[in-house]
């Protein structure tokens, strides 16, 4: 079958959904499917080449008019169709003849500006919020956004993207939300969350959940060296973006309550990821970095006496919580959005409250004085994590499109 995939970015572009469109696409080419990838074009340089998959760069508005995008450290994809990127995928279109589609978040939104596009069957997957929410988060004041309102969102979205940007992309989202609706075949949010917080079902559309996935090379029984800027002795270690949302203030906080000295009784803690917050002076014994590779994430989680994943948003289906657990990290977390999903509590994972500092030291200490109970934890969630595997997310996927085209015919 030939499949094509929209997405606004590819490796080396790095991210969640960058990872999950690449790996998906080198499964499914795999398998034997024809697999393209159309995808913004960036100056992060060339795409990355893999056996079977064919990625193809597209133009877009964000290119030539950098000033539309203030608040990204990339040019994403408008909620409305940019007609650079329509133009190249009805070039893609005619040349390619896809038996099916296959969109992630708003690039969509110039697919279905493609006349050709109505006649291919259609899959959407759901990364966030961004089909009824401007800012994707669904997140109003600090909270869980209880969901979109025009009161809630136009005095929320101006706040993410400006005064008079903020408005025109909520009304963007507001207006194409019917079209999504009827063109769409199936639609496949990453959790039960996801899908519920987009009112899909509200909205009478079919949709499944297929989460997002870890390679299936990604075990705990693989060798990973131990990657030299990690502390020599015990640690703790998170990765993800270093924001509030994702809960590192409270790990900080944490962190600093738990008793005894650092090298001694007490694990460093170590926070890698995307810079997002000031986390003000750091505390001997805190180590916080930037731009790590996949391999030295995989490295920080597989050496760790403990994963602490404190997300305070309700975070969609967070891979780094499915690495943790395929890499036999015993793992601290929360049940916001898709994690719910993701882990059971006192059997997979230690779950706290949102925003709990003293309940995470004790989550955190709790797996310090019982190796035991992080090893029990570790066991389960590694048996839990196999049906997150790359392999089977990719073998529904193929199940998926044979249905949507066989619906179609």
């Amino acid at each position: 079958m030939r499949v094509l995939l929209l997405a606004q970015f590819y490796p080396p572009v790095i991210g969640g959904e960058e990872r999950h469109v690449r790996n998906l696409a080198t499964a499914l080419a795999a398998r034997g499917h024809d697999v393209h990838v159309a995808t913004l074009g960036t100056d992060r340089g060339a795409p990355q080449e893999d056996d079977g998959v064919t990625v193809h760069v597209l133009e877009h508005t964000g290119s030539r008019v950098p000033a539309l995008y203030p608040t990204a450290d990339r040019p994403l994809a408008l909620p409305v169709p940019d007609p650079f990127t329509v133009r190249g995928l009805a070039r893609l279109a005619r040349e390619v003849r896809p038996d099916v589609a296959h969109s992630h978040n708003w690039i969509i939104n110039s697919w279905l500006a493609v006349p050709a596009a109505h006649r291919i069957p259609l899959v959407h997957s759901l990364h966030d919020y961004s089909h009824v929410c401007a800012t994707k988060r669904l997140v109003y004041e600090g909270e869980v956004c209880p969901g979109p309102s025009p009161r809630r969102c136009l005095s929320c979205a101006p706040g993410h993207y400006g005064q008079g940007r903020g408005q025109a992309i909520y009304a963007m989202v507001r207006a194409g939300l019917p079209v999504r609706r009827r063109s769409v075949d199936l639609f496949t949010p990453v959790s039960t969350f996801v899908g519920e917080a987009n009112r899909l079902s509200e909205q009478g559309v079919d949709w499944e959940v297929v989460p997002n996935f870890v390679p299936d090379d990604l075990a705990a029984d693989a060798p990973v060296d131990r990657d030299p800027a990690l502390p020599g002795g015990d640690y703790l270690f998170f990765a993800g973006d270093l924001s509030e949302q994702k809960g590192v203030h409270t790990l900080l906080e944490a962190w600093r309550r738990l008793p005894g000295t650092v090298g001694a009784d007490k694990p460093s803690l170590v926070m890698v990821g995307r810079p997002d917050a000031d986390l003000g002076t750091l505390p001997p014994g805190v180590l916080v970095d930037h731009g790590w590779t996949h391999d030295r994430v995989v490295s920080g989680f597989r050496h760790a006496r403990a994963a602490v994943l404190p997300s305070e948003w309700p975070d969609p289906c967070p891979t780094t919580v499915l690495e943790a657990m395929a890499l036999r990290a015993p793992l601290v977390t929360t049940r916001q959005g898709g994690i719910a999903d993701m882990v059971t509590h006192e059997e997979s994972a230690l779950v706290v409250r949102t925003g709990d500092a003293a309940g995470l030291t004790d989550a955190i200490r709790r797996l310090l004085d019982e190796p035991a109970l992080g090893a029990r934890l570790a066991e389960a969630a590694e048996r839990e994590v196999v049906r997150y595997r790359q392999g089977s997310v990719a073998d529904r996927f193929s199940q998926i499109y044979a249905d949507v085209v066989a619906a179609r015919s």
